[in-house]
């Protein structure tokens, strides 16, 4: 545990990313294997499960300092973290007390808790916490709580363990993909070349695009890129090995239970085939809206309703193994000839079949190009996605030979009726605000948004809350409507959740409407006009 303190300290007090690298690789030459495969596991968002309940802990805590729980609840809304709060009330520990604690050890007997009994676990926590310095109890109540965040990306990750066994950083990201257990290996094992030709369900990191930055007309011929719609729903892998059909998500969640409509490929496609597409909702021929899609999500249990309702299918954009081959550094134009084929080839053999070829959108200039992107949602789509011909399928996000090219949001404008304190360094500020539109003489809200203003700006809207604040409910406070800011998002959707009727993707504030009043505001009719005209 001190030695990962240490590194916790290490990397998250440095924005350098050579930094962050040098004291990840120090800490993997000196660290217990089974230490150095959890920090890996932790850093990259493999975490166990939460043991000990939040209310728990609070209470421990205050017999531990004889203090008030209310205490502990308005320390929390101002530290904005628990387990820093909890690190800060809870006695220094005596030099004598300290015990030098294992990571896995540690991990392994919190898992170990889910079996026991509430004294059991009372006495393993608060035992433990009389054992650790303070930077190792604020990394201890990180991973009881389970909000192990840390300024570190899965780039760097790589980077450090590519430098550190000398391997490929694209091989490194491969073989990090996918689900594995850090109890069950250690990294040279999960890095090996025979933990990669083991494991049939591993998928490959995806190929990810910036927003386009420059006019197109800067990318140069457009005959040299291949130009498809950016469609709304889930990037995923379909994978058929051997006998097995995997369906995995960009976020390397496991899904293939839940969409049951692909199941039957398994024996359809050649094995050693691996598809990157995007999975939507698809009735009739038509692409739904994407809150059709998240009916499916949430379910447990698949229903024949919700199959005939929103059934699914993949709008396929690449093919990354063919016949058990990774073609990823093969040019896109071959990757994509190859598609064509196994595609038209399932056709031919068994008709219909989820699978969709994604279509290309012919044009001659640029200028073309840009009409076909502002037809986008037409299409039920966020844009254009531009690729380069000759560029093979990369890792990670990559400038220079794919971009996204999307459509402007579509915006409202809303008040300011709430305002919540931020976390971690902005706790003692507000800047998570609930917006609201008119729905007669009644202000309704519709939104959430906590990104999209400057620091500056940041500052501002914090000293006008607190000095406008008309009711205070914990870490919320509500303000005198007055303050009107800009909503953009990517799509609306309708919500018998929310009492406006509608619910929008990716609501963020694009500014602040300094010129106009609350009047001014849109109304809740403006939203179901809009939602009406999307769907």
């Amino acid at each position: 545990m001190r030695a990962f303190s240490k590194l916790f300290t290490a990397i998250d007090q440095t924005t350098s990313i050579n930094e962050k690298i040098d004291a990840l690789v120090r800490y993997l030459q000196a660290a217990e294997p089974k230490d150095a495969v959890w920090t890996v596991a932790l850093l990259t968002g493999n975490r166990p499960r939460r043991t000990v309940k939040t209310s728990e802990l609070w209470a421990w805590c205050t017999e531990q300092r004889d203090i008030p729980g209310w205490l502990i609840a308005e320390s929390y809304h101002v530290v904005g973290d628990l387990a820093e709060t909890l690190s800060l009330l809870l006695p220094e520990n005596p030099g004598h007390a300290l015990q030098e604690l294992h990571l896995h050890e540690v991990i392994n007997n919190l898992i170990a808790l889910k079996d026991k009994d509430d004294s059991e676990r009372k006495a393993y926590i608060t035992g433990t916490w009389k054992m650790l310095s303070k930077p190792e109890l604020f990394v201890f109540n990180k991973l009881i709580t389970g909000g192990f965040r840390v300024g570190v990306s899965a780039k760097i990750i790589i980077k450090a363990l590519a430098r550190h066994f000398n391997i490929d950083e694209n091989v490194v990201a491969h073989r990090l993909s996918g689900q594995w257990s850090p109890a069950e290996t250690t990294l040279p094992m999960l890095l090996s070349d025979a933990a990669a030709d083991s494991d049939s369900s591993r998928p490959y990191p995806f190929y990810l695009a910036y927003q386009l930055e420059t006019t197109p007309e800067e990318l140069g011929d457009p005959n040299e890129w291949q130009i498809e719609r950016k469609y709304d729903g889930i990037r995923g892998q379909l994978i058929v090995r051997g006998a097995e059909l995997f369906v995995w998500s960009r976020g390397e969640d496991l899904l293939t239970e839940k969409f049951v409509e692909f199941h039957p490929l398994k024996d359809v496609l050649p094995p050693g085939t691996v598809l990157d597409g995007e999975i939507l909702p698809v009735k009739n021929g038509n692409i739904l809206p994407f809150h059709v899609m998240q009916t499916r999500i949430g379910r447990k249990n698949i229903t024949r309703k919700a199959l005939q309702e929103a059934p699914l299918a993949m709008m396929c954009y690449d093919l990354l193994e063919y016949d058990g081959n990774d073609i990823r550094h093969r040019p896109l134009s071959e990757r994509r000839a190859l598609l064509q084929q196994v595609l038209d080839e399932v056709s031919r053999r068994v008709g219909e079949t989820p699978l969709l070829l994604s279509p290309l959108v012919e044009a001659a200039s640029w200028d073309e190009v840009a009409a076909e992107r502002l037809r986008a949602r037409d299409h039920q789509c966020e844009g254009l996605m531009l690729k380069r011909k000759n560029s093979p399928y990369k890792t990670g996000r990559k400038k220079g030979d794919w971009w996204k090219w999307k459509v402007d949001p579509l915006s409202v404008d809303g008040v300011l009726i709430y305002a919540q304190r931020g976390h971690g360094r902005r706790a003692n500020m507000y800047t998570d605000f609930t917006l609201a539109v008119w729905d007669g003489d009644e202000l309704v809200p519709f939104a959430k948004a906590y990104s999209g203003l400057t620091d500056k700006e940041l500052n501002e809207v914090d000293n006008w809350i607190k000095k406008n604040t008309t009711d205070k409910f914990g870490p919320v406070r509500s303000v005198v409507p007055f303050q009107v800011f800009e909503i953009g998002f990517e799509g609306i959707n309708p919500s018998p959740r929310h009492k406006s009727g509608i619910a929008l993707r990716f609501p963020r504030i694009l500014r602040w409407r300094k010129d106009k009043s609350p009047a001014e505001a849109n109304t809740k009719n403006d939203l179901l006009q809009l939602l009406q005209a999307q769907q």
